[in-house]
């Protein structure tokens, strides 16, 4: 949530965001939290793609889908598709 807060700072706040996000996302996956891990995974396409890196912002975006879907999370994969 940090991470989803610090995109939507005025100014952006790129910086602080990712370190949110690389903290999450480290926590999760050394906790087997899948859904934590998959809106890190989100939050970081949404993060690169306003920071001008589609590239990177596609690849966690892919990421995020694939989790979603595994995991049947219906509602977040159409958010992806938005995004």
């Amino acid at each position: 949530m940090l991470g989803d807060l610090a995109i939507h700072t005025d100014p952006f706040d790129a910086e602080r965001a990712t370190a949110h996000y690389a903290k999450a996302l480290a926590l999760g996956e050394s906790c087997g939290m899948r859904p934590v891990v998959a809106h890190c995974h989100f939050g970081l396409g949404r993060l690169h793609r306003r920071s001008g890196d589609p590239e990177r912002a596609r690849q966690h975006l892919m990421v995020a889908k694939d989790m979603y879907d595994g995991m049947g999370m219906g509602f977040w994969l159409t958010q992806v598709d938005a995004e």
